[in-house]
């Protein structure tokens, strides 16, 4: 069984909230604003986990944008409960099969997308915050986050590495390490405190504060801007840790000991 404080990544065929409805085609809710572009992950009864289909319909979008004058890109969840709780943990296991057979895709291809991509990001995390979903969030130019909102980076105790090229940019070597190696969860306030954020809303005001910072940004030079991006992550990002990382989880992903262990944790989390 899962506990009340984690993230349900199944609920039979409910509807959370009584607002919407999930299928296949509408995974991905996009809204352009002028010259900035909403981007809204809409998997409702998964808590926007990622899947094939969403991580897919991300980076197409992200592709699209540098080719259609967005300026600036806000990436939020639907509804008030969860940004992204991380790889759809049914799919990944294997007890689920992906509606997209194209073994191309990859359930993480939205992380790099949002990682590479010169336009500015800003993500609105809205609450679950945990795993790949915090990898994708970490992956992005500026955070917010709304009061309610929650982290975790799991991937020790899955057997994976999870954010240990990026975070330590955002909180600094020891604390990164501290939150990898323990998988601990946090809250916004402490994310705020030690630097991962920029701000902490309210859940009402979150979009609001977010939306209208992406129209600053986007009203200003997009060449100034995108070279300031450049230099910035030049000075503070490592390609070298980006392929280590990458490199550890090709290694780790597989084994008997990462593959009982979040077989283990698929079972706890969903119960299937």
């Amino acid at each position: 069984m899962k506990s009340d404080d984690e993230p349900l990544y199944f609920i039979g065929s409910a509807i959370l909230d009584g607002e919407y409805t999930v299928t296949d085609e509408d995974v991905l809710l996009t809204e352009r604003k002028g010259d900035v572009l909403l981007l809204t992950m809409n998997r409702l009864r998964r808590h926007h986990a990622l899947n094939r289909a969403l991580s897919g319909q991300l980076a197409d979008a992200v592709v699209t944008a540098e080719k259609g004058g967005i300026n600036c890109i806000v990436l939020t969840g639907a509804g008030d409960k969860a940004f992204c709780a991380g790889a759809d943990m049914l799919e990944a296991s294997g007890v689920e099969k992906p509606a997209d057979d194209d073994d191309r895709i990859s359930a993480f291809d939205s992380i790099g997308a949002f990682s590479q991509t010169p336009i500015p990001t800003i993500a609105a995390i809205n609450g679950y915050c945990y795993g790949g979903g915090a990898r994708l969030a970490i992956g992005c130019d500026i955070l917010f986050a709304s009061d309610n909102a929650t982290f975790r980076l799991p991937g020790s105790e899955y057997g994976l590495v999870v954010g240990a090229a990026t975070l330590p940019r955002l909180v600094g070597s020891s604390k990164a390490k501290e939150l990898i190696f323990s998988a601990r969860k946090f809250t916004a306030s402490d994310a705020l405190s030690w630097g991962m954020l920029s701000a902490v809303y309210s859940q009402s005001e979150l979009l609001k504060e977010a939306l209208q910072l992406a129209d600053e940004i986007a009203n200003n030079s997009i060449s100034a801007v995108r070279e300031s991006k450049r230099v910035i992550d030049m000075a503070t990002l490592s390609s070298e840790a980006n392929r280590l990382e990458e490199e550890a989880n090709k290694t780790l992903r597989g084994s008997d000991e990462q593959v009982a262990r979040f077989r283990s944790a698929t079972k706890k989390v969903t119960g299937r």
